[in-house]
């Protein structure tokens, strides 16, 4: 899908009508690039399905501070105003609306307010105003704090204009004005392109480039660690330092934070460690807030990507005879073509016995953590209309949600994202007025106030790419190793169902989640699980690895990724060295990685910082 494009504003001349020549004076403004974006946030996690980034007033009830930038009108005149946005609680509630917000020309807001209208993504009609020629500022004002949403602001002297509705005609139309499409920026020339930059990615980035490989790590967040950053604030599970590699899982060390736990505060995740890791490194190029969106293939390889800057909308080229896709969500598997899963498997695809017996659309969900702290004073919170229906039997008596509270489980997690990630939060805010505002133990809560309330959701499963080997339950349950073994997985088999009694008291819509566990001993992932079965140069590592919906169960906590990062830059150099492809290591050269892994490639002289994990010890395995 073509996405946004780049400035803050543009002067634009465009068709009245599809039909006449008519030409009229009209400015966009791109929220996400103001200048100064206040205390509104930059959210990209939707952007391929809503078309753009956009900014947010995550305030968590209290309003934040205005998102100001400058404009230049070239013609003075009474202009027509249009703010795309959404009401994103009227999916759940026709009480008033949650993220209402103003917007302020010169100083003054306009009579409308916005983000209390349509449901949907849609342009609203702002009214007209008078202009004069110049430079103008223009603001934001959050009036809710409750997370209203700006995508784009239109001004048009043509007082008859509609904007376009039609997402993929409104992408077209943007591209065809801005031209990013015609005049992309050239990243310059890698070795080894690897997206994503959660843990398993950035040791991926880490480790290629200190075994010579040029590497160029795009991330579509301001910062790396994904799950692990103090974003989502989820700690890092699993073992390291593990046969029949010991020396992996040192980088994974090297680079995660001291302290574990998760919905913990900002500093526990030490998001600056991991970026210092990578900027440190001489052969690593770095994009930080750059969303790849596009695949070029040709006959079955990746030829580039092209990414788009989540703030500017400028488009970047990333060309080199390798790739990693560990966005967790397979984004550049599936963009290639790759064959890829999603959902449980029925029993007979693999004869699990875990799996259901008739397949279907369950996934685990995506977690909203959140946690209050208490103050020397009573602190009130908002007596919100909008809120889910609560009562004494609904509310939970807490000061913090942890993986628990867990949403989106049979949704589709990328066409439905948003509405997973509004529910997650949907139900913090419900939960915390009924404690603060009616519940009878109300005084209890009186001193408490939200502290964090996570925007960017943890996701756990979406899709899964398929390479040349898929792991199964029975591999690590009956020990089934295989020669082309590499990084160990230690995690009990933990799938997650919805809460049952969660369930009952929210039909239809449970926001907790429980969490099934079969024990395993340590288990080596094979090197074939880690790279696409039909697109010859693409690898992958993290959450979209080739496991089935059981085996995905272990594989996907941080330690483990992180580890299967450190085997993606290998393999790398190993690739490069010998002119190869994924298969062709394993095929000739498997050996050569096995010297690598065996060697490692973090610092081995640091304190090991002993991680959560529910699985097997090293000792246990030796024994049995």
């Amino acid at each position: 899908m073509n996405l946004k494009f780049n400035s803050i504003i543009y002067l634009l001349l465009f068709w009245a009508t599809g039909v006449h020549a008519q030409k009229l004076a009209t400015v966009f403004v791109e929220a996400e690039s103001f200048q100064n974006k206040g205390g509104w946030v930059v959210d990209q996690q939707f952007m391929d399905v809503m078309g753009s980034s956009f900014l947010m007033a995550h305030g968590m009830g209290s309003p934040v501070e205005n998102a100001s930038t400058k404009v230049k009108f070239a013609e003075a005149g009474t202009y027509k105003v249009f703010i795309r946005t959404r009401n994103w609680s009227a999916q759940w509630s026709t009480k008033e609306a949650a993220g209402q917000f103003q917007l302020l020309v010169g100083g003054r807001a306009l009579p409308k307010t916005f983000g209390k209208d349509q449901q949907a993504w849609a342009w609203t009609d702002g009214g007209t105003i008078k202009i004069e020629k110049g430079e103008i500022e223009l603001g934001l004002k959050d009036l809710t704090g409750f997370n209203g949403r700006c995508d784009a602001i239109l001004f048009t002297k043509d007082l008859n204009y509609q904007p376009i509705e039609n997402l993929d005609e409104l992408s077209d139309f943007r591209n065809d004005y801005f031209g990013f499409d015609r005049n992309p920026k050239d990243a310059g020339n890698f070795d080894f392109v690897v997206v994503g930059g959660g843990m398993a990615g950035t040791c991926a980035a880490i480790s290629a480039a200190r075994n010579g490989v040029k590497v160029a790590l795009v991330q579509n967040r301001p910062v790396l660690g994904g799950n692990n950053s103090s974003e989502v604030r989820v700690h890092l599970g699993g073992r390291i330092n593990l046969e029949p590699y010991p020396a992996l899982g040192n980088l994974v060390n090297e680079i995660g934070p001291e302290e574990g736990g998760n919905a913990q505060p900002k500093e526990f995740y030490e998001d600056d460690k991991k970026l210092r890791a990578v900027l440190n490194e001489p052969n690593i190029s770095l994009f930080l807030n750059h969303h790849a969106n596009e695949v070029q293939t040709k006959n079955g390889k990746i030829e580039r990507i092209t990414a788009t800057n989540i703030e500017t909308g400028e488009k970047v080229l990333f060309k080199a005879p390798l790739f990693a896709d560990c966005t967790g969500d397979g984004t550049i598997g599936l963009l290639a073509g790759a064959d890829y899963m999603t959902g449980r498997e029925s029993r007979a695809v693999y004869n699990e016995p875990t799996a259901p017996e008739v397949a279907d659309n369950l996934t685990m969900g995506a977690s909203v953590q959140w946690f209050s702290e208490k103050k020397d004073k009573p602190v009130s919170f908002p007596n919100i209309k909008w809120a889910l229906d609560w009562d004494e039997e609904k509310s939970e008596e807490i000061t913090k949600g942890d993986w628990e509270w867990e949403t989106g489980m049979g949704l589709d997690m990328k066409l439905d994202f948003e509405q997973i990630r509004d529910y997650g939060m949907l139900a913090v805010y419900s939960n915390w007025n009924y404690l603060k505002n009616h519940s009878k133990n109300k005084e209890k809560f009186a001193h408490e106030s939200l502290k964090w309330v996570a925007y960017i959701a943890g996701k756990r499963e979406s899709v899964r790419l398929k390479g040349d080997y898929v792991l199964i339950e029975q591999d690590m349950t009956e020990r089934k190793i295989y020669p082309d073994g590499t990084a160990p997985t230690s995690w009990t088999i933990d799938l997650h169902y919805p809460d049952p009694e969660n369930s009952k008291l929210f039909p239809g819509a449970a926001f907790k989640s429980i969490a099934k566990h079969i024990k395993i001993y340590p288990y080596p992932i094979p090197f074939r699980c880690l790279y696409s079965n039909n697109v010859d140069n693409l690898m992958m590592a993290g959450r979209n690895i080739s496991v089935s919906h059981v085996a995905l169960g272990t594989v996907r906590v941080m330690r483990t990724t992180g580890m299967m990062g450190e085997v993606l830059g290998m393999a790398a150099s190993v690739i490069k060295k010998e002119n190869t492809t994924p298969r062709g290591l394993y095929q000739k050269y498997f050996d050569q990685l096995e010297a690598l892994m065996m060697k490692g490639v973090g610092d081995p002289t640091l304190p090991y910082v002993q991680g959560y994990n529910n699985g097997a010890t090293l000792m246990e395995m030796k024994k049995k």
